[in-house]
């Protein structure tokens, strides 16, 4: 199975040069074993205030290795309605984090993220989030 890697993850794995965490480890091993899922607002969430020039040509080029996953109308359809189904509940969230919640479930993908507000969207929405082992 697939699982999307959420910005907090790139971003702790490829921005940041601070000690070890173990999403780092667990990312590793989902990229060895051809695991790891991206999609465009991802991406974009990455490389945004990227502020060298240099820094940001290399970090685009290392995540070429990972390709998109194709967004569907009903994938934005379906983040709109898990929008609602959470904000009735009193729980708010971007709208990228529920395009992420979307296409995962359309994916039949787990999330891998630090983001703690994947923990409250759980509650509601039928996201699996991935276990950092």
């Amino acid at each position: 199975m697939s699982v999307l890697v959420d910005t907090s993850v790139w971003s702790l794995a490829l921005r940041r040069t601070n000690a070890a965490h173990p999403s780092q480890s667990v990312l590793e091993r989902l990229i060895l074993d051809g695991r790891v899922a991206i999609i465009g607002p991802i991406r974009q969430e990455i490389l945004s205030g990227v502020k060298v020039a240099t820094q940001f040509s290399q970090l685009r080029t290392q995540l070429k290795a990972f390709p998109d996953t194709v967004l569907t109308t009903e994938d934005f359809e379906e983040a709109a309605g898990f929008f609602n189904s959470c904000r009735t509940r009193g729980i708010q969230g971007s709208n990228t984090d529920f395009l992420i919640c979307a296409v995962a479930v359309r994916g039949k993908m787990s999330i891998l993220t630090m983001d703690g507000d994947f923990q409250h969207y759980a509650k509601v929405l039928p996201i699996t989030l991935h276990q950092q082992k």
